[in-house]
């Protein structure tokens, strides 16, 4: 009784730390604000926060459009034509708007980032002169709590048509949203998440954080944590399932807090917590830690405290394992930091609300719900081992076993982010033949059972995945998903379908990005940013499925394909990411081809191809 106890008081130590964690930066932020430091920032003159550009057409068109910078918004129903006497307008549409809960006019449609109006007009009667004069009125504010007054720009009309029978010289659309969150086109979604937080109620911001944080549960963000959280409680030998519950709680309460100090920090400060681990050391380390794992799961020796310190512990604690939890603690704090590094629309659309609008505690809140349900699996996994793993004899061994071939291949998984593909498909081969061995897939089954016949099929499949990786490796493949497809359709072919045909220009630096993107506005040519990293283990999806189907392939051929590489997360690195407000890769930036970049397109995390060309439709109308 008393180690249960000692559990579930471990687990509230822990939601006492995350409270204490996510204060914290909101009491740093009191002190900025007190003190007038950094945060404090001054709203731009209204002519440079709203950048207005008029063409004039001959048969009474008027085309506006404006520059909006990050932070303010132009009010959609605050736009107003003057005309002089005796011009009429024809017709007039305007760019689709956000709903916003304002704080001067409460629920209203503005326009982020870029705003469009087009305006059909003439004079009523012959009799009127040609020549007259347009005056346009606006207004918006910024996000810090200044609205500007309404701001009236004059347009001078040289030629001014009749108004009877005139039309649109082309059908007029302004179906590209000004706001990456407009319903209408369902793109961004990190923004959609950022809406959420910015206007949702407090119990909605955090289940659908936490409906989120469940769906990134099945990808390479947390999957790679169920062996080790797995193992930990397979080693601890026989437990009950309250016990390896709280341990599961203790592991994802720790992946939690360090996911949301990491996002915070990341937020407020621009500072990637999990790149800074994304090193070759670091990441060599952890592999190696994992090897030593597995070896203990396979019954070369035991992992365990010297006697004198397990001694002093037990007592410290009075009999409750605090050590175990202290370790399965540290355990997800380094699983969270080094294992499962990931980028996706919920957690940026959290990063960018955060860095926005400086509240740590709504946007930290919001990612420790997303942590929280990223470990449910988790939590389901620690409680059917705690109640239907074996509690001793051959079977639990064979278990462990099975959980030190897992770390194993989270081992060479790991390493795939710093060695060669053929190394870690060559490394994968091994262990997978030599697991087929010890499962009796080469000997005959003297005294067949169903259970022996079953994990003898096993083994034979798992010898033939072996030898089709090593036969892949000798032909030159690059995939543990088709090692024989060099084989089958001869290495040049395959080469060509498993790598982009897609040309992209590496940079490591704005120094390097930005002559091209000057380039690339000269020649009236689209761009697009790919973020990538070396130990971006979902860059690679993108990399094999993305970018070599043949719509995105076709889609992409008259763009300036720039791959910004921020694998060493150097301070050039942190520079790019600033830039343009990108937390880490992968992630994808467009700029159409008068040089404007596009944020409503952006993308944080993995796109598959049809969503991409859904994007790609609105820069290739």
């Amino acid at each position: 009784m008393s180690k249960h106890l000692g559990s579930l008081a471990a687990i509230r130590a822990f939601l006492v730390l995350f409270m204490f964690i996510a204060l914290i930066p909101s009491f740093a932020q009191a002190q900025i604000s007190l003190w007038g430091g950094a945060s404090q920032k001054e709203p731009l003159p209204v002519d440079q926060a709203f950048k207005m550009q008029a063409t004039l057409s001959e048969i009474g068109e008027l085309h506006l459009e404006w520059a909006i910078e990050k932070d303010y918004y132009l009010y959609r129903d605050h736009l107003k034509w003057q005309l002089s006497d005796g011009i009429e307008i024809v017709d007039e549409i305007r760019q689709q708007g956000v709903a916003k809960d304002d704080a001067l006019f409460g629920q209203v449609d503005v326009w982020y980032n870029t705003a469009k109006a087009q305006m059909l007009f003439g004079r009523s009667t012959e009799d009127v002169a040609g020549q007259a004069s347009i005056k346009v009125t606006y207004q918006g504010c910024w996000e810090g709590g200044i609205c500007y007054p309404p701001v009236t720009e004059e347009i001078p009309v040289s030629q001014v048509p009749l108004a009877s029978g005139l039309s649109w010289s082309s059908s007029p659309t302004l179906s590209v949203p000004s706001d990456p969150v407009s319903d209408a086109t369902s793109l961004s979604e990190h923004d959609r998440f950022t809406r959420v937080l910015a206007g949702g109620s407090f119990g909605l911001i955090l289940g659908a954080f936490f409906v989120a944080g469940i769906a990134l549960s099945f990808t390479p963000c947390v999957f790679p944590m169920i062996p080790i959280l797995s193992s930990i409680i397979a080693g601890q030998g026989k437990l009950s399932t309250l016990r390896a519950l709280s341990l599961s709680a203790v592991y994802v309460l720790a992946m939690a807090v360090t996911y949301t100090f990491a996002g915070v920090l990341a937020g407020l400060f621009g500072a990637n917590l999990q790149a800074a681990f994304q090193n070759t050391w670091v990441i060599s380390v952890f592999s190696v830690l994992f090897v030593l794992l597995a070896l203990s799961m396979f019954g070369f020796y035991e992992l365990q405290l010297p006697a004198s310190i397990q001694t002093r512990l037990s007592q410290a604690s009075h009999g409750q394992k605090g050590g175990q939890v202290t370790g399965v603690a540290i355990m997800g704090f380094l699983s969270a930091l080094i294992v499962g590094p990931c980028m996706a629309a919920p957690l940026a659309g959290a990063l960018i609300y955060i860095g926005q609008t400086g509240d740590p505690l709504l946007g930290g809140a919001a990612l420790f719900a997303m942590s929280l349900g990223m470990g449910v699996p988790l939590l389901l996994v620690g409680a059917s081992a705690g109640k239907f793993l074996p509690k001793a004899g051959a079977w639990m061994k064979s278990i462990k076993a099975g959980f030190g071939v897992m770390l194993l291949l989270l081992a060479v998984w790991m390493l795939d982010r710093i060695v060669p593909t053929s190394v870690t498909m060559s490394l994968t081969a091994l262990i997978l033949i030599i697991t087929a061995v010890y499962l009796k897939a080469l000997d005959r089954l003297e005294h067949p059972t169903g259970a022996s016949q079953f994990w003898k099929g096993v083994g034979v499949v798992l010898l033939v995945y072996g030898v089709a990786l090593i036969l892949g490796v000798l032909s030159g493949a690059r995939s543990l998903l088709y090692p024989l497809q060099a084989s089958l359709m001869g290495t040049n072919t395959a080469s060509a379908q498993m790598e982009s045909p897609l040309s992209f220009t590496r940079v490591t630096s704005l120094a390097e990005l930005e002559p091209l993107l000057v380039s690339a506005k000269e020649e009236n040519r689209k761009v697009l940013l790919d973020y990538y990293a070396d130990w971006c283990v979902t860059c690679a999806e993108m990399e094999y499925i993305t970018f070599v189907d043949s719509g995105v392939v076709d889609a992409l051929k008259d763009f300036t394909l720039i791959k910004v590489d921020v694998t060493d997360n150097s301070a050039d690195s942190r520079a790019l990411y600033r830039e343009y407000q990108v937390f880490g890769p992968p992630a994808l930036v467009f700029f159409d081809g008068k040089g404007v970049e596009r944020k409503d397109l952006a993308v944080h995390g993995v796109i598959q191809p049809q969503p991409l060309l859904q994007k790609l439709s609105f820069l290739n109308p």
